[in-house]
């Protein structure tokens, strides 16, 4: 009988796991770095253990610091969440020979399936399709290819390549990336399917010999080989999916497999599917299997941990589940991690936090609240965001509406690609792909377009006048927005969503209404179409109500310092509004390309002098144990490269300086 369990990883997961042991009556034990003392983990568990060490990245993976936090807790259980170390065969047995309780499969198991070459051999032999592979990059003969991390998985170390004269530097990149994430750069190349959809089985193993399928899910839609939306059950038919299913048992079988894991596979156009790997852990999209069958899988996991059978009787899978990773990311700028303080998380509607629901619903799986800061340490991953609906259609619809309406503040996030993604007609009639978002720029728009800018800075200009209003020592009577000289306008000057400059204009009657407003056209509006007519409705410092061109719309302003972000009927915008009076500051060299966040610089490509043209690589940045380019952005000479190989920047340093007057 497990009575404490520590939870040897950190954020949403250690949240959803401890969720499950206050249900059970078991205590909890959190893990955590110095970058994490203020999490809602930590915060949430019964007791805590600070991991020293100089890399808050780091300190989670040290199986001493885990095993002595255990000891001094007095835990005698760990669960490893889904982290790296859910997958690492020596922590698992270290935890096993130390007397505690290992709430996951035998090492003996994690070690079979953790070398994804011989996992590949072991359940072929059991019947489960494979894909061809080979292990050397002057094997492969046919195009197009994947390369994959032997040792890892989450899309770390995953590249496509099409060209033979590109395999080589792409399995160069992806062995580093991989060495990075999970201490081993061994990779393996694996054929493509073009078109192929991502579909897994979850599996349950007991300490009786029984393994049985949970469901399906849907994970096709992926971003640099993540998983970004995911669903349950997959749309596919009948007998491909009994197929599925007996496949997967198949292989929990031939590995003799205990506790919770998921068979991936490849399914081709045609029906035809291949194994891709089995994760010998909890899922982070395990929620959907868990809305759609009724069942706690966490708790299922602490009890065959502890011994017991699965039950004899497991529930059909009912109605259907989407779930979306809300990520600290921007995805039009390729995927690049942000940072930042998370002034507000609001998600509307919520019914339950991670847990089960009783009917159609929201439900929050989130590491993070208003407040948290989010850093350049862990996954960009903030939180989970599921529906559970009667339909594929109805779900598709609450959670595209719940995301749209959530106000997220202060971290740029994947929201509106998600949104774009779930209302697009491709997603409806289930025409989806691993290649999705390639084939679909669409989603990358942000809700909020160009035209409608200016009239949601507006809203802000007319907040920040009320606010200042409300706040004056002297002559707080007079409106807001009044000046003796009425024929001269309000100047209220931001920094918009894309960099660019956006002024408004505005003058108040004596009333207080809005007598007539304009702004400088961004780049993306067209300058032909004209103001709006706006009629002020209501105004206060945190809601503005404008009647534009006969349709009332209501805005939520929220300003922090000099941003203000606006959260409205047509999506949502952060400003950064401009003093009246700007103080000097330190000029950039033109051409110069920014950290956009703080990293190390891994590779330099090019060297001082050279020419280049735009879209070159100049060098790569690692951050959130990722790699990125940094490409060219117009032709011409490098002047600058002030950052060697291996050196360590801050948001904002210089990376390098391309002088485009001696491109000729």
């Amino acid at each position: 009988m497990i009575n404490r369990l520590l939870v040897a990883n950190r954020g949403e997961i250690a949240r959803r796991v401890f969720a499950t042991c206050r249900a059970m009556g078991v205590q909890t034990v959190a893990v955590y770095s110095d970058a994490d003392a203020d999490a809602p983990f930590v915060a949430e568990a019964d007791l805590g253990v600070r991991l020293p060490g100089s890399s808050p990245a780091e300190t989670y993976l040290r199986v001493d610091l885990i095993l002595d936090a255990a000891r001094r807790s007095g835990a005698d259980a760990v669960h490893p969440g889904y982290g790296f170390l859910a997958e690492n065969a020596e922590f698992a047995a270290a935890v096993t020979d130390a007397g505690l309780t290992w709430v996951g499969p035998p090492a003996k198991v994690i070690a079979a399936m953790g070398d994804k070459l011989a996992a590949k051999a072991l359940l072929a032999e059991a019947g489960v399709p494979m894909l061809p592979s080979w292990t050397g990059t002057d094997e492969v003969t046919d195009f197009p290819v994947l390369v994959k991390a032997s040792a890892g998985g989450g899309g770390r170390g995953m590249r496509i390549v099409r060209d033979a004269d590109e395999l080589a530097e792409a399995a160069a990149s992806a062995s580093r990336e991989a060495a990075a994430a999970f201490g081993d750069g061994t990779v393996f190349i694996e054929r493509y399917v073009e078109r192929g959809r991502h579909v897994e089985v979850q599996i349950f193993g007991d300490s009786h010999g029984r393994v049985v399928a949970l469901g399906d899910r849907e994970c096709s839609i992926q971003r640099r080989h993540q998983k970004i939306v995911e669903e349950a059950p997959a749309v596919v038919p009948e007998r491909v999916r009994t197929a599925l299913h007996e496949a997967a048992v198949a292989a929990g079988h031939a590995v003799d497999y205990l506790g919770a894991g998921t068979v991936e596979f490849l399914l081709a156009p045609g029906g035809e599917f291949f194994f891709l790997e089995m994760n010998t852990r909890l899922q982070v999209e395990h929620p959907v299997t868990e809305l759609c069958t009724g069942l706690d899988l966490v708790g299922l996991q602490l009890l065959v941990s502890e011994g017991e059978p699965l039950p004899a009787s497991l529930p059909e899978s009912t109605g259907h589940a989407i779930e979306v990773r809300l990520c600290a990311e921007d995805a039009a700028a390729g995927w690049r991690p942000a940072t930042g303080t998370l002034h507000r998380f609001t998600v509307g509607g919520v019914a339950t936090e991670f847990g089960g629901l009783a009917g159609p619903g929201l439900r929050l799986d989130s590491g993070v609240v208003a407040g948290s800061v989010v850093g350049v340490h862990y996954d960009s991953m903030l939180a989970k965001v599921i529906a559970w609906g009667r339909t594929r259609a109805e779900a598709t619809r609450l959670l595209a509406s719940a995301l749209a309406r959530a106000e997220l503040h202060g971290v740029t996030t994947n929201r509106d690609l998600l949104v774009r993604v779930l209302r697009s007609a491709a997603f409806a009639a289930v025409e989806i792909d691993t290649g999705f978002l390639d084939r679909h720029p669409e989603v990358f728009a942000p809700l909020l377009a160009a035209d409608r800018l200016p009239i949601t800075a507006l809203a802000a200009a007319l907040a920040g006048a009320a606010h200042r209003r409300a706040t004056a020592q002297v002559l707080g009577g007079l409106p807001s927005g009044w000046r003796n000289v009425p024929a001269v306008p309000q100047v209220t000057r931001f920094v918009g969503p894309g960099g660019d400059e956006i002024e408004i204009r505005y003058r108040l009657d004596r009333t207080g209404r809005l007598a007539d407003w304009s702004s400088t056209p961004t780049k993306d509006a067209a300058e032909s179409a004209g103001a709006p007519s706006v009629v002020l409705v209501e105004v206060t410092s945190d809601r503005v109500v404008l009647d534009v061109d006969g349709v009332r719309r209501a805005y939520r302003v929220h300003p922090v310092g000099s941003a203000v972000f606006v959260d409205g009927p047509d999506g949502a915008a952060s400003l950064a509004e401009l003093p009246r009076l700007p103080l000097p500051t330190a000029a950039v060299a033109a051409g110069s390309l920014l950290a956009p966040l703080p990293g190390v610089v891994t590779r330099v490509h090019v060297q001082v002098g050279q020419r280049v043209t735009a879209g070159d690589p100049l060098l790569t940045l690692e951050a959130m144990k990722l790699e990125h380019p940094v490409l060219a952005p117009i032709d011409g000479v490098v002047a600058e490269l002030p950052v060697p190989t291996g050196g360590q920047v801050q948001t904002g340093a210089v990376l390098a300086v391309v002088d485009e007057k001696d491109s000729r």
